[in-house]
């Protein structure tokens, strides 16, 4: 009878450790529903704020494309001048892109060159110039 006895209680142990991870889990799975619904909840209000974002864009968007078709269109000469500045800024852009990124000297071209070579000219043949030392004139005396 002793060993009944003790199955039975060591049965008991078993059903109350059953118990009590039962007890554990159950827990634990309702804290887990909690906060899947409280995260259901802000992606349902995320949602809707990101909705009325949309709408708003999309009302600007409209807005913005009937400004766009009811705007005077500017004149003829100035589209193509500025087509053509566009143009030339394209073609000049592979010189000046090493310039442009900080990898280089700006390009010169020919006139440049000759401009700068008059003005050190200048600057060598009249040395009380101004524009050797940077200042301006000294007045006249009367």
């Amino acid at each position: 009878m002793a060993s009944n006895t003790q199955e039975e209680f060591q049965l008991s142990q078993k059903h109350e450790d059953i118990l009590g991870k039962r007890a554990l889990l159950l827990q634990q799975m309702e804290a887990h529903y909690e906060q899947q619904k409280a995260k259901k909840k802000q992606q349902c209000l995320m949602s809707q704020a990101a909705k009325e974002r949309n709408a708003q864009i999309l009302k600007d968007l409209q807005n913005a494309e009937k400004n766009i078709q009811t705007r005077q269109l500017l004149h003829p000469d100035i589209i193509n001048l500025e087509t053509h500045y566009w143009a030339s800024v394209e073609q000049r852009l592979p010189e000046w892109e090493q310039y442009l990124l900080g990898k280089g000297q700006p390009p010169v071209n020919e006139t440049g060159r000759l401009l700068r070579q008059q003005r050190q000219k200048a600057r060598h043949q009249d040395p009380s110039s101004a524009q050797c030392n940077g200042k301006p004139p000294r007045p006249k005396p009367r």
